[in-house]
C-alpha cells in the first residue's frame, strides 16, 4: 500500500495543475456555497427516510411537513449550484479581464438561473416540474453557467451593450449594459432547450439518459454492470448526478429483474438477476454513490487529518443511510484528484463481486424493493431472503472497499497533516507567553537560513516617510494574518511610519486587493503564490511569500515587522 501511496504523491503537482483549472475550481466553490443547504436538508430526508425502515409509520402531516422542507432546500439546489457556480467562475473571468472590463456577477446569476430552468425545467399545468431542480439539474446548471459567462465575457470584451448618457446614474446604467449579454445567454439555452425537445423529445437535463439507454442492453453480464457502474460515479465526480443521468435507461430492467427474481424464488427456483434496483443501491452504490460507505470510518480511525477526522464524524451517520452528500462536498471527494480513482473502481469491483456471488456462488439475487436508505449491509441480508452468505458478501466488499480508499485517502490525508501543521506550528508559537522585544533588549532576529532578517535593536531605526502604505496580510482563514496586520499596527504606532496593515482569507480577497500597495502571503498560504502573482503584477502591488519561522519574528516584533515591509517597498 506504501507504493501506490508513494505514486499518487509523486503525481500531487498534476493533481493540484487539473483542480486549478478555473472552471472546475468554479464548480467546486459552486458547491461549497451550497453547502449550508445540503448539510440541513440532510437531517430532514434521513427523518423521513429512516422510519421506514425499521416499519415505523410516521403521521402523514409530520412526513409532508418534513419532505417539503427537503424539497424547498436539497430540491431546488440544482437552481441554488446554477447560480453560486455562476458567480465564482465570473469572478476567476474578471481576474483575467482587460484593464476597464468587468463582469456584472450579480447580473450573470440571474441570468444562469433563467438559462437552467429553461435546459432542465418543463411547465405542465401551469406549474414548474421540480424532478429536476435538485441534483438531477446539476447538469444543466453547468451548461448554463458556462454558457453565460462566456457570453458576457464576449460581450463586455467587444463593448456590445447599450450604452446611456453620462448623466445617467450608474446603477441605471449597468442594467442597460447588461441587457444584451443576459438576453444572448437565455436564448443560446432556449435554442438549446428546443434542439433538444426536438430531436429526443426530451429537455436537455435528460438527454445524456436517453443517448446512454441504446447502450445497457445486455447490461447483466460483467462487463455491463461494471461499466454502468462506472459511469455512475465517473459523472458525479465532475458534480453531475449520475444515477439520474444512468438509471432512468435501466429502469424497466431494474425493476422487471426484482419481480422476476421474486417469482423464480417462490417458484423455488434460485433467482439469478444480478441487474436490480437494490443491488445497485446496496451494493453498486453502497453508502451512496461512490461506494463510500466505509471512507468515513477510514477517516476517523486511520487519518491523522483533523479536516479528515471531523468529516468522518459528521457524516457517518447520514453515509449509513446513503445521503453521502455531507462526505461528497465537504472532504472534499468531488472534483478532488487524489480520490478519483477509489471513487470509480469501488463501484465497479463491488458489482463485480456482488454478481460473481449471484452467479457462481449461489446467493440469491434481490427480489424486493426495498427503501433506498436502508444501510446496504442491512438491506444485502434482507433482499436475499437472510442468506449466510449475504452477510459473508457484505463482510467482503467492506474489505475490498477499505483497500481501495486506503491508500488514496492516506496520500490525501499526508498534505492535509502537513498544511495543518505548518498552521498549528504557527498558532502555538504565537500564544507562548513572550517577552515583548523592545529597542532596548533585542538582538538581532536570524531566521533558519542564517539571513539577517530584522534589525530590532537600539541603533535600529525606520525610516519615516509621508507615504501611506497599505498593507493586506493573507492566510488560509484571516487567523494567522490578524497576528501580523496587528504587530504592523503596533509597530506604525511605535515608529511613527503611515502604515494600514489589514488581514484577510485567500478567496475573498479579490474584490478588496486593488485598495493596497502591499499584499504579504502567510506560509500556510505560500502555493497559492503564483496564481496571486498574476493579479497582483496586474494590479502593480507588490507580492511578498514568508517562510514559517520568518512569519513568526515577524508576528513578535512590531518594529522589525516595519522595517520589513517597508524594505520591501523601498
Amino acid at each position: 500500500m506504501n507504493v501506490i501511496i508513494q505514486q499518487i504523491e509523486k503525481r500531487q503537482a498534476f493533481f493540484q495543475k487539473i483542480s486549478k483549472n478555473i472552471y472546475l475550481m468554479a464548480i467546486k466553490d459552486g458547491f461549497l456555497a451550497a453547502m449550508p443547504v445540503i448539510l440541513f436538508s440532510s437531517i430532514f430526508i434521513l427523518c423521513a427516510a429512516i422510519p421506514p425502515i425499521f416499519g415505523l409509520t410516521i403521521p402523514s402531516g409530520l412526513e409532508g411537513w418534513l419532505w417539503k422542507i427537503y424539497d424547498f432546500t436539497m430540491g431546488i439546489v440544482g437552481m441554488l449550484v446554477a447560480g453560486t457556480t455562476a458567480r465564482c467562475l465570473a469572478g476567476s473571468m474578471n481576474r483575467k479581464m482587460p484593464d476597464g472590463k468587468v463582469i456584472n456577477v450579480t447580473s450573470v446569476m440571474l441570468a444562469a438561473t433563467c438559462g437552467f430552468l429553461l435546459l432542465a425545467i418543463t411547465k405542465a399545468d401551469s406549474a414548474f416540474t421540480a424532478d429536476y431542480m435538485g441534483t438531477k439539474g446539476i447538469l444543466s446548471a453547468f451548461i448554463s453557467d458556462f454558457i453565460t459567462v462566456n457570453m458576457y465575457k464576449f460581450c463586455v470584451i467587444h463593448d456590445i451593450t447599450i450604452k446611456m448618457p453620462k448623466e445617467v446614474p450608474g446603477t441605471i446604467a449597468q442594467n442597460f449594459r447588461d441587457v444584451f449579454p443576459f438576453s444572448f445567454s437565455v436564448l443560446v439555452c432556449a435554442i438549446i432547450d428546443i434542439a433538444a425537445r426536438t430531436a429526443l423529445n426530451v429537455p436537455f437535463g435528460e438527454v445524456f439518459s436517453k443517448l446512454l439507454s441504446p447502450l445497457f442492453e445486455g447490461a447483466e453480464s460483467y462487463f455491463g454492470l461494471a461499466f454502468i457502474w462506472f459511469l455512475i460515479p465517473l459523472f458525479w465526480f465532475v458534480g453531475v448526478h449520475g444515477p439520474s443521468v444512468v438509471k432512468p435507461g435501466l429502469s424497466a430492467a431494474l425493476y422487471g429483474n426484482t419481480e422476476a427474481n421474486l417469482r423464480i424464488f417462490t417458484e423455488g427456483g434460485h433467482p439469478s438477476h444480478a441487474l436490480t434496483e437494490n443491488f445497485g443501491n446496496f451494493i453498486g452504490e453502497l453508502g451512496g454513490t461512490g461506494a463510500t460507505f466505509i471512507v468515513p470510518i477510514i477517516f476517523i480511525l486511520f487519518m491523522r487529518s483533523k479536516q479528515l477526522k471531523t468529516v468522518g464524524k459528521a457524516s457517518i451517520i447520514p453515509v449509513m443511510f446513503a445521503v453521502n452528500e455531507p462526505l461528497l462536498f465537504a472532504a472534499p471527494i468531488i472534483l478532488n484528484p487524489y480520490f478519483f480513482i477509489p471513487f470509480c473502481l469501488a463501484p465497479m469491483a463491488n458489482v463485480l463481486i456482488g454478481k460473481f456471488f449471484i452467479s457462481v456462488l449461489g446467493m440469491n439475487g434481490f427480489m424486493y424493493v426495498l427503501p433506498w436508505a436502508t444501510p446496504g449491509p442491512i438491506g444485502t441480508v434482507m433482499n436475499t431472503g437472510f442468506q449466510p452468505i449475504s452477510i459473508i458478501l457484505s463482510i467482503v466488499l467492506l474489505f475490498v472497499d477499505f483497500a481501495i480508499y486506503y491508500p488514496f485517502c492516506k496520500a490525501y490525508d499526508r498534505v492535509l497533516v502537513a498544511q495543518e501543521a505548518e498552521r498549528v506550528e504557527e498558532i502555538d508559537e504565537l500564544e507562548e507567553v513572550v517577552p515583548a522585544l523592545s529597542p532596548a533588549n533585542a538582538a538581532s532576529i536570524i531566521d533558519q537560513d542564517e539571513t539577517v532578517l530584522v534589525e530590532s535593536d537600539s541603533s535600529a531605526s525606520v525610516t519615516t516617510t509621508e507615504k501611506e502604505l497599505k498593507v493586506l496580510v493573507l492566510c488560509a482563514g484571516a487567523g494567522t494574518s490578524a497576528m501580523l496586520a496587528n504587530a504592523l499596527e503596533e509597530g506604525a504606532k511605535e515608529t511613527g511610519e503611515h502604515v494600514i496593515a489589514k488581514a484577510g482569507a485567500y478567496g475573498s480577497h479579490y474584490d478588496i486587493m486593488p485598495k493596497f500597495d502591499l499584499v504579504v502571503l502567510a506560509p500556510q498560504v505560500n502555493s497559492y503564490y503564483d496564481d496571486i502573482k498574476k493579479d497582483t503584477d496586474k494590479l502593480g502591488i507588490k507580492l511578498i511569500a514568508t517562510k514559517g519561522a520568518e512569519y513568526i519574528k515577524l508576528t513578535r516584533n512590531p518594529t522589525g515587522a516595519i522595517k520589513f515591509v517597508m524594505d520591501q517597498v523601498g
